[in-house]
Protein backbone atom coordinates (compact mmCIF):
# COMPACT_ATOMS: atom_id res chain seq x y z
CA UNK A 1 0.00 0.00 0.00
CA UNK A 2 1.00 3.65 -0.54
CA UNK A 3 2.73 5.26 2.48
CA UNK A 4 -0.02 7.89 2.55
CA UNK A 5 -3.59 7.66 3.78
CA UNK A 6 -6.08 7.12 0.99
CA UNK A 7 -9.83 7.39 0.42
CA UNK A 8 -11.90 5.13 -1.80
CA UNK A 9 -15.42 6.28 -2.69
CA UNK A 10 -17.10 2.88 -2.70
CA UNK A 11 -20.53 4.37 -3.48
CA UNK A 12 -22.22 7.73 -3.07
CA UNK A 13 -20.69 9.19 -6.22
CA UNK A 14 -22.88 10.07 -9.21
CA UNK A 15 -25.99 9.74 -7.04
CA UNK A 16 -27.42 11.41 -3.94
CA UNK A 17 -27.72 8.11 -2.06
CA UNK A 18 -25.55 5.20 -0.96
CA UNK A 19 -22.87 6.98 1.10
CA UNK A 20 -19.98 4.57 1.74
CA UNK A 21 -16.42 5.87 1.98
CA UNK A 22 -13.32 3.85 2.91
CA UNK A 23 -10.32 5.51 4.59
CA UNK A 24 -7.07 3.55 4.91
CA UNK A 25 -4.14 4.72 7.03
CA UNK A 26 -0.46 4.18 6.10
CA UNK A 27 -0.39 1.25 8.56
CA UNK A 28 -3.40 -0.32 6.82
CA UNK A 29 -5.99 0.51 9.46
CA UNK A 30 -9.33 0.76 7.65
CA UNK A 31 -12.42 2.68 8.69
CA UNK A 32 -15.67 3.45 6.91
CA UNK A 33 -17.69 6.63 6.97
CA UNK A 34 -21.35 5.68 6.46
CA UNK A 35 -22.77 2.53 4.91
CA UNK A 36 -25.95 3.65 3.22
CA UNK A 37 -28.58 2.24 0.92
CA UNK A 38 -28.60 3.16 -2.76
CA UNK A 39 -32.17 4.30 -3.34
CA UNK A 40 -34.47 4.88 -6.28
CA UNK A 41 -37.91 3.59 -7.14
CA UNK A 42 -37.52 0.89 -4.47
CA UNK A 43 -36.05 0.88 -0.99
CA UNK A 44 -33.64 -1.98 -1.74
CA UNK A 45 -32.37 -1.82 -5.29
CA UNK A 46 -30.43 -4.79 -6.70
CA UNK A 47 -27.28 -2.66 -6.54
CA UNK A 48 -27.39 -2.99 -2.75
CA UNK A 49 -26.96 -6.77 -3.11
CA UNK A 50 -23.55 -6.40 -4.75
CA UNK A 51 -20.53 -7.46 -2.67
CA UNK A 52 -18.74 -4.66 -0.84
CA UNK A 53 -15.48 -3.69 -2.59
CA UNK A 54 -13.59 -4.47 0.64
CA UNK A 55 -13.60 -7.34 3.10
CA UNK A 56 -16.06 -6.35 5.88
CA UNK A 57 -14.03 -8.25 8.50
CA UNK A 58 -11.01 -6.03 7.71
CA UNK A 59 -12.79 -2.81 8.74
CA UNK A 60 -11.83 -1.61 12.22
CA UNK A 61 -14.58 0.99 12.71
CA UNK A 62 -17.62 2.52 11.05
CA UNK A 63 -18.45 6.17 11.68
CA UNK A 64 -22.06 7.18 10.97
CA UNK A 65 -22.81 10.81 10.13
CA UNK A 66 -26.59 10.59 10.59
CA UNK A 67 -29.56 8.22 10.59
CA UNK A 68 -31.08 8.59 7.12
CA UNK A 69 -31.38 5.29 5.24
CA UNK A 70 -28.98 6.35 2.49
CA UNK A 71 -26.29 6.64 5.18
CA UNK A 72 -27.14 3.64 7.43
CA UNK A 73 -29.21 1.27 5.28
CA UNK A 74 -26.55 -1.37 4.52
CA UNK A 75 -25.06 -1.63 8.02
CA UNK A 76 -26.97 -4.88 8.78
CA UNK A 77 -25.58 -6.37 5.56
CA UNK A 78 -22.07 -5.25 6.56
CA UNK A 79 -22.40 -6.94 9.97
CA UNK A 80 -23.90 -10.11 8.50
CA UNK A 81 -20.97 -10.37 6.09
CA UNK A 82 -18.29 -10.23 8.77
CA UNK A 83 -17.84 -6.70 10.20
CA UNK A 84 -17.02 -6.97 13.91
CA UNK A 85 -15.60 -3.52 14.61
CA UNK A 86 -17.17 -0.67 16.55
CA UNK A 87 -19.83 1.66 15.14
CA UNK A 88 -19.68 5.28 16.31
CA UNK A 89 -22.19 8.13 16.13
CA UNK A 90 -23.90 10.71 18.30
CA UNK A 91 -26.46 9.29 20.77
CA UNK A 92 -29.36 10.77 18.80
CA UNK A 93 -28.19 9.17 15.57
CA UNK A 94 -28.07 5.76 17.26
CA UNK A 95 -31.64 6.18 18.59
CA UNK A 96 -33.00 7.28 15.21
CA UNK A 97 -31.04 4.59 13.34
CA UNK A 98 -32.84 1.88 15.35
CA UNK A 99 -36.16 3.23 14.06
CA UNK A 100 -34.91 3.56 10.49
CA UNK A 101 -33.33 0.11 10.22
CA UNK A 102 -36.21 -1.76 11.83
CA UNK A 103 -38.64 0.01 9.50
CA UNK A 104 -36.42 -0.77 6.51
CA UNK A 105 -36.26 -4.46 7.41
CA UNK A 106 -40.05 -4.67 7.17
CA UNK A 107 -40.16 -2.94 3.79
CA UNK A 108 -37.29 -5.07 2.47
CA UNK A 109 -39.12 -8.25 3.53
CA UNK A 110 -42.24 -7.10 1.68
CA UNK A 111 -40.32 -6.24 -1.48
CA UNK A 112 -38.45 -9.55 -1.39
CA UNK A 113 -41.70 -11.46 -1.08
CA UNK A 114 -43.11 -9.66 -4.14
CA UNK A 115 -39.93 -10.37 -6.13
CA UNK A 116 -39.49 -13.98 -5.01
CA UNK A 117 -35.96 -13.20 -3.78
CA UNK A 118 -34.35 -13.59 -0.37
CA UNK A 119 -34.39 -10.27 1.52
CA UNK A 120 -31.28 -8.13 1.62
CA UNK A 121 -31.39 -8.54 5.40
CA UNK A 122 -33.94 -9.18 8.12
CA UNK A 123 -34.88 -8.03 11.61
CA UNK A 124 -32.41 -10.48 13.18
CA UNK A 125 -29.58 -8.85 11.24
CA UNK A 126 -30.69 -5.42 12.48
CA UNK A 127 -30.57 -6.63 16.09
CA UNK A 128 -26.95 -7.75 15.64
CA UNK A 129 -25.94 -4.19 14.74
CA UNK A 130 -26.61 -2.37 17.98
CA UNK A 131 -24.37 -4.29 20.41
CA UNK A 132 -21.50 -2.95 18.27
CA UNK A 133 -22.75 0.66 18.38
CA UNK A 134 -21.08 3.21 20.67
CA UNK A 135 -22.05 6.85 21.10
CA UNK A 136 -19.82 9.90 21.02
CA UNK A 137 -20.85 13.46 21.91
CA UNK A 138 -20.03 16.42 19.70
CA UNK A 139 -16.60 18.04 20.20
CA UNK A 140 -14.87 15.14 21.94
CA UNK A 141 -11.86 13.62 20.19
CA UNK A 142 -11.77 9.83 20.18
CA UNK A 143 -9.16 7.32 18.97
CA UNK A 144 -10.99 4.68 16.93
CA UNK A 145 -7.87 2.76 15.89
CA UNK A 146 -4.24 3.10 16.94
CA UNK A 147 -3.58 5.70 14.28
CA UNK A 148 -6.98 7.24 13.41
CA UNK A 149 -9.00 9.59 15.60
CA UNK A 150 -12.33 11.33 15.05
CA UNK A 151 -13.96 14.57 16.20
CA UNK A 152 -17.69 15.17 15.58
CA UNK A 153 -19.09 18.59 14.67
CA UNK A 154 -22.74 19.61 14.28
CA UNK A 155 -23.88 19.37 10.63
CA UNK A 156 -27.30 20.91 11.35
CA UNK A 157 -29.00 18.48 8.94
CA UNK A 158 -31.20 16.35 11.21
CA UNK A 159 -31.16 15.66 14.93
CA UNK A 160 -27.74 14.29 15.88
CA UNK A 161 -26.22 14.74 12.41
CA UNK A 162 -22.46 15.13 12.46
CA UNK A 163 -19.55 16.09 10.31
CA UNK A 164 -16.67 13.72 10.98
CA UNK A 165 -13.19 15.23 11.25
CA UNK A 166 -10.71 12.37 10.90
CA UNK A 167 -7.04 12.73 11.86
CA UNK A 168 -4.35 10.39 10.50
CA UNK A 169 -2.06 9.58 12.29
CA UNK A 170 -3.99 10.23 15.47
CA UNK A 171 -1.05 10.57 17.84
CA UNK A 172 1.18 12.96 15.86
CA UNK A 173 1.27 16.76 16.39
CA UNK A 174 0.96 17.22 12.62
CA UNK A 175 -1.56 14.89 11.03
CA UNK A 176 -3.65 14.78 7.89
CA UNK A 177 -7.16 15.99 8.66
CA UNK A 178 -10.15 15.04 6.51
CA UNK A 179 -13.64 16.38 7.12
CA UNK A 180 -16.51 14.17 5.92
CA UNK A 181 -19.58 16.40 5.93
CA UNK A 182 -22.33 13.80 5.67
CA UNK A 183 -25.36 15.88 4.67
CA UNK A 184 -25.23 19.60 5.44
CA UNK A 185 -28.19 21.38 7.01
CA UNK A 186 -30.12 24.20 5.38
CA UNK A 187 -29.11 26.69 8.06
CA UNK A 188 -30.62 28.65 9.63
CA UNK A 189 -33.19 25.89 10.13
CA UNK A 190 -36.51 26.22 11.99
CA UNK A 191 -35.53 23.74 14.72
CA UNK A 192 -31.84 22.90 14.75
CA UNK A 193 -28.60 24.74 15.33
CA UNK A 194 -26.53 26.05 12.41
CA UNK A 195 -23.92 23.97 10.60
CA UNK A 196 -20.49 24.52 12.13
CA UNK A 197 -17.55 25.86 10.12
CA UNK A 198 -15.18 23.63 8.13
CA UNK A 199 -12.15 24.74 10.13
CA UNK A 200 -8.51 23.93 9.49
CA UNK A 201 -8.52 20.65 7.57
CA UNK A 202 -6.45 19.31 4.67
CA UNK A 203 -9.25 17.57 2.75
CA UNK A 204 -13.00 17.97 2.52
CA UNK A 205 -15.49 15.29 1.40
CA UNK A 206 -18.76 17.13 0.91
CA UNK A 207 -22.28 16.49 -0.30
CA UNK A 208 -23.75 18.23 -3.36
CA UNK A 209 -27.45 17.30 -3.45
CA UNK A 210 -28.43 20.84 -4.47
CA UNK A 211 -25.04 21.81 -5.86
CA UNK A 212 -26.51 23.27 -9.06
CA UNK A 213 -29.52 25.16 -7.72
CA UNK A 214 -30.83 27.36 -4.93
CA UNK A 215 -33.88 27.11 -2.71
CA UNK A 216 -36.44 29.88 -2.48
CA UNK A 217 -35.38 32.44 0.15
CA UNK A 218 -35.97 31.27 3.72
CA UNK A 219 -38.15 34.26 4.51
CA UNK A 220 -40.52 33.14 1.73
CA UNK A 221 -40.91 29.46 2.63
CA UNK A 222 -43.30 30.01 5.55
CA UNK A 223 -45.36 32.50 3.49
CA UNK A 224 -45.61 29.95 0.68
CA UNK A 225 -46.49 27.17 3.09
CA UNK A 226 -49.25 29.32 4.57
CA UNK A 227 -50.53 30.22 1.08
CA UNK A 228 -50.70 26.58 -0.05
CA UNK A 229 -52.54 25.58 3.13
CA UNK A 230 -55.10 28.39 2.85
CA UNK A 231 -55.74 27.82 -0.86
CA UNK A 232 -56.23 24.07 -0.44
CA UNK A 233 -58.45 24.34 2.62
CA UNK A 234 -60.37 27.17 0.95
CA UNK A 235 -61.30 24.77 -1.85
CA UNK A 236 -62.44 22.24 0.75
CA UNK A 237 -59.62 19.97 -0.35
CA UNK A 238 -57.09 17.76 1.37
CA UNK A 239 -53.42 18.78 1.61
CA UNK A 240 -51.22 15.67 1.39
CA UNK A 241 -47.56 16.18 2.26
CA UNK A 242 -45.20 13.24 1.65
CA UNK A 243 -42.74 13.69 4.48
CA UNK A 244 -39.53 12.11 5.66
CA UNK A 245 -40.15 10.69 9.13
CA UNK A 246 -37.03 12.28 10.55
CA UNK A 247 -36.69 16.07 10.70
CA UNK A 248 -39.07 17.07 7.88
CA UNK A 249 -42.10 15.92 9.86
CA UNK A 250 -40.88 17.65 13.01
CA UNK A 251 -40.07 20.90 11.18
CA UNK A 252 -43.49 21.02 9.53
CA UNK A 253 -45.18 20.19 12.84
CA UNK A 254 -43.36 23.13 14.41
CA UNK A 255 -44.43 25.46 11.59
CA UNK A 256 -48.03 24.22 11.76
CA UNK A 257 -48.02 24.69 15.53
CA UNK A 258 -47.02 28.33 15.11
CA UNK A 259 -49.51 28.99 12.28
CA UNK A 260 -52.40 27.47 14.25
CA UNK A 261 -51.54 29.17 17.55
CA UNK A 262 -51.15 32.54 15.81
CA UNK A 263 -54.52 32.12 14.08
CA UNK A 264 -53.00 32.35 10.61
CA UNK A 265 -54.61 29.16 9.27
CA UNK A 266 -57.98 27.51 10.03
CA UNK A 267 -58.12 24.84 12.72
CA UNK A 268 -58.74 21.72 10.65
CA UNK A 269 -57.78 18.10 11.36
CA UNK A 270 -54.04 17.52 10.93
CA UNK A 271 -52.84 13.91 10.83
CA UNK A 272 -49.32 12.61 11.37
CA UNK A 273 -49.80 9.28 9.63
CA UNK A 274 -46.47 7.53 10.11
CA UNK A 275 -45.56 5.29 13.06
CA UNK A 276 -41.87 5.99 12.51
CA UNK A 277 -42.43 9.75 12.38
CA UNK A 278 -44.43 9.56 15.60
CA UNK A 279 -41.61 7.69 17.34
CA UNK A 280 -39.00 10.05 15.87
CA UNK A 281 -40.97 13.03 17.17
CA UNK A 282 -40.66 11.63 20.69
CA UNK A 283 -36.87 11.42 20.25
CA UNK A 284 -36.85 15.05 19.06
CA UNK A 285 -39.06 16.03 22.00
CA UNK A 286 -36.49 14.58 24.43
CA UNK A 287 -33.52 16.29 22.72
CA UNK A 288 -34.35 19.98 23.03
CA UNK A 289 -30.75 20.79 24.04
CA UNK A 290 -29.86 20.38 20.34
CA UNK A 291 -32.52 22.88 19.17
CA UNK A 292 -31.60 26.44 18.27
CA UNK A 293 -31.89 29.27 20.80
CA UNK A 294 -35.22 30.57 19.49
CA UNK A 295 -36.95 27.19 19.78
CA UNK A 296 -35.51 26.46 23.22
CA UNK A 297 -36.77 29.83 24.43
CA UNK A 298 -40.21 29.09 22.99
CA UNK A 299 -40.30 25.75 24.86
CA UNK A 300 -39.09 27.47 28.03
CA UNK A 301 -42.14 29.75 27.82
CA UNK A 302 -44.37 26.65 27.98
CA UNK A 303 -45.14 25.96 24.31
CA UNK A 304 -45.37 22.28 23.38
CA UNK A 305 -44.11 22.79 19.84
CA UNK A 306 -45.34 19.40 18.64
CA UNK A 307 -48.92 19.71 19.92
CA UNK A 308 -51.83 21.94 18.89
CA UNK A 309 -55.65 21.72 18.56
CA UNK A 310 -57.00 19.03 16.18
CA UNK A 311 -53.61 17.38 15.69
CA UNK A 312 -53.84 13.58 15.67
CA UNK A 313 -51.10 10.95 15.60
CA UNK A 314 -52.33 7.82 13.82
CA UNK A 315 -50.31 4.73 14.71
CA UNK A 316 -52.53 1.91 13.46
CA UNK A 317 -53.36 0.94 9.88
CA UNK A 318 -57.08 1.16 10.74
CA UNK A 319 -56.69 4.76 11.94
CA UNK A 320 -54.86 5.57 8.72
CA UNK A 321 -57.65 4.15 6.59
CA UNK A 322 -60.24 6.12 8.54
CA UNK A 323 -58.58 9.40 7.52
CA UNK A 324 -59.65 8.96 3.90
CA UNK A 325 -63.27 8.40 4.97
CA UNK A 326 -63.37 11.74 6.75
CA UNK A 327 -65.11 14.40 4.68
CA UNK A 328 -64.02 18.01 4.52
CA UNK A 329 -60.73 19.88 4.53
CA UNK A 330 -57.75 18.32 6.29
CA UNK A 331 -53.97 18.06 6.24
CA UNK A 332 -52.11 14.73 6.09
CA UNK A 333 -48.39 14.29 6.68
CA UNK A 334 -47.37 10.74 5.80
CA UNK A 335 -44.26 8.83 4.76
CA UNK A 336 -42.38 8.38 2.63
CA UNK A 337 -40.85 11.69 1.56
CA UNK A 338 -40.24 10.59 -2.03
CA UNK A 339 -43.45 8.54 -2.26
CA UNK A 340 -41.51 5.29 -2.59
CA UNK A 341 -43.70 3.40 -0.15
CA UNK A 342 -45.47 3.83 3.14
CA UNK A 343 -48.90 5.19 3.93
CA UNK A 344 -48.61 8.26 1.71
CA UNK A 345 -49.09 6.07 -1.38
CA UNK A 346 -52.64 5.24 -0.32
CA UNK A 347 -53.42 8.90 0.37
CA UNK A 348 -51.98 9.96 -2.98
CA UNK A 349 -54.02 7.31 -4.77
CA UNK A 350 -57.12 8.66 -3.03
CA UNK A 351 -56.54 12.41 -3.48
CA UNK A 352 -54.50 12.78 -6.70
CA UNK A 353 -57.71 12.49 -8.79
CA UNK A 354 -59.34 15.28 -6.73
CA UNK A 355 -58.87 18.76 -8.28
CA UNK A 356 -59.68 20.39 -4.93
CA UNK A 357 -56.73 18.70 -3.23
CA UNK A 358 -52.99 19.42 -3.25
CA UNK A 359 -49.89 17.24 -3.06
CA UNK A 360 -47.06 19.31 -1.57
CA UNK A 361 -43.51 18.07 -2.22
CA UNK A 362 -41.11 19.44 0.38
CA UNK A 363 -37.85 17.61 -0.25
CA UNK A 364 -35.49 16.12 -2.79
CA UNK A 365 -37.18 13.62 -5.13
CA UNK A 366 -34.76 10.98 -6.40
CA UNK A 367 -34.82 9.87 -10.02
CA UNK A 368 -37.15 6.89 -10.41
CA UNK A 369 -39.36 7.81 -7.45
CA UNK A 370 -43.06 8.57 -7.68
CA UNK A 371 -42.32 11.94 -6.11
CA UNK A 372 -39.96 12.74 -8.98
CA UNK A 373 -42.68 11.84 -11.50
CA UNK A 374 -45.08 14.25 -9.81
CA UNK A 375 -42.44 16.98 -9.57
CA UNK A 376 -41.71 16.56 -13.29
CA UNK A 377 -45.38 17.11 -14.16
CA UNK A 378 -46.69 13.60 -14.80
CA UNK A 379 -50.36 13.62 -15.80
CA UNK A 380 -50.89 9.97 -14.93
CA UNK A 381 -49.06 7.78 -12.44
CA UNK A 382 -49.17 4.17 -11.24
CA UNK A 383 -49.73 3.77 -7.49
CA UNK A 384 -51.47 1.26 -5.25
CA UNK A 385 -51.77 -1.09 -8.26
CA UNK A 386 -53.85 1.55 -10.08
CA UNK A 387 -53.35 3.90 -13.00
CA UNK A 388 -54.31 7.28 -11.61
CA UNK A 389 -54.99 10.59 -13.34
CA UNK A 390 -53.26 13.53 -11.70
CA UNK A 391 -55.90 16.20 -11.20
CA UNK A 392 -54.81 17.50 -7.81
CA UNK A 393 -52.55 20.54 -7.71
CA UNK A 394 -48.87 19.64 -7.36
CA UNK A 395 -46.82 22.16 -5.39
CA UNK A 396 -43.11 22.12 -4.57
CA UNK A 397 -41.53 23.92 -1.67
CA UNK A 398 -37.86 23.03 -1.46
CA UNK A 399 -37.02 25.78 1.04
CA UNK A 400 -37.86 23.22 3.71
CA UNK A 401 -35.16 20.93 2.40
CA UNK A 402 -32.75 19.82 5.12
CA UNK A 403 -29.86 20.30 2.65
CA UNK A 404 -27.86 23.43 1.86
CA UNK A 405 -28.40 24.85 -1.62
CA UNK A 406 -25.67 25.74 -4.10
CA UNK A 407 -24.82 29.22 -2.80
CA UNK A 408 -24.71 28.05 0.80
CA UNK A 409 -22.51 25.06 -0.07
CA UNK A 410 -20.02 27.52 -1.57
CA UNK A 411 -20.27 29.74 1.53
CA UNK A 412 -19.66 26.68 3.69
CA UNK A 413 -16.35 25.98 1.92
CA UNK A 414 -15.36 29.62 2.50
CA UNK A 415 -15.15 28.74 6.20
CA UNK A 416 -12.23 26.37 5.54
CA UNK A 417 -8.77 27.29 6.77
CA UNK A 418 -5.78 27.98 4.53
CA UNK A 419 -4.46 24.41 4.68
CA UNK A 420 -7.35 22.98 2.58
CA UNK A 421 -5.67 21.15 -0.31
CA UNK A 422 -8.60 19.52 -2.10
CA UNK A 423 -12.35 19.01 -1.92
CA UNK A 424 -14.03 15.81 -3.08
CA UNK A 425 -17.60 16.54 -4.19
CA UNK A 426 -19.91 13.55 -3.67
CA UNK A 427 -23.55 12.64 -2.89
CA UNK A 428 -25.16 14.40 -5.84
CA UNK A 429 -26.41 13.70 -9.33
CA UNK A 430 -23.54 14.16 -11.81
CA UNK A 431 -24.61 17.60 -13.03
CA UNK A 432 -25.02 18.96 -9.51
CA UNK A 433 -21.65 17.62 -8.34
CA UNK A 434 -19.78 18.90 -11.39
CA UNK A 435 -21.42 22.32 -11.15
CA UNK A 436 -20.45 22.71 -7.49
CA UNK A 437 -16.88 21.52 -8.08
CA UNK A 438 -16.51 24.07 -10.88
CA UNK A 439 -17.82 26.88 -8.67
CA UNK A 440 -15.36 25.99 -5.90
CA UNK A 441 -12.51 26.06 -8.38
CA UNK A 442 -13.60 29.26 -10.14
CA UNK A 443 -15.04 31.38 -7.33
CA UNK A 444 -12.90 30.33 -4.36
CA UNK A 445 -9.75 29.15 -6.09
CA UNK A 446 -10.09 25.88 -4.15
CA UNK A 447 -9.17 22.66 -5.92
CA UNK A 448 -12.30 20.51 -6.15
CA UNK A 449 -13.03 17.33 -8.07
CA UNK A 450 -15.82 14.81 -8.47
CA UNK A 451 -14.05 11.53 -7.62
CA UNK A 452 -14.47 8.30 -9.53
CA UNK A 453 -16.30 5.51 -7.85
CA UNK A 454 -14.05 2.81 -6.33
CA UNK A 455 -10.79 4.54 -7.33
CA UNK A 456 -8.35 5.03 -4.42
CA UNK A 457 -7.17 8.63 -3.88
CA UNK A 458 -3.89 8.96 -1.93
CA UNK A 459 -3.78 12.04 0.31
CA UNK A 460 -0.74 14.28 0.69
CA UNK A 461 0.25 14.98 4.28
Amino acid sequence: MDERPQITFCSGVGTVTGANFLLESPTSSKILVDCGMVQGERVALDENREPFPYEPASIRALIVTHAHLDHVGRIPKLVREGFKGAIYSTPETKSLAELVLNDAAGIIASEAKQDGKPPLYGSDDVQRVFPLWKTVPYHERLDVTGDISIFLKDAGHILGSAMVEVSVPASMPISTKILFTGDLGNSPAPLLRDTEAVGNVDYLVMESTYGDRNHEPKEERLKEFERIIKETLGRGGTLVIPTFAIDRTQVLLYELNNLVEQGRIPKVPVFIDSPMAIKATEIYRSSEALFNDQVREQIKRGDDIFKFPRLEYTMSREESQDIEKMKGAKIILAGSGMSMGGRVISHEARFLPDPKSTILLVGYQAAGSLGRELADGAKRIHANHENIKVKAKIETLYGYSAHKDGDHLVEFVRTAGDRLKETFVVMGEPGASMHLAQRLNDELGKKAIVPERRRPYPLLS
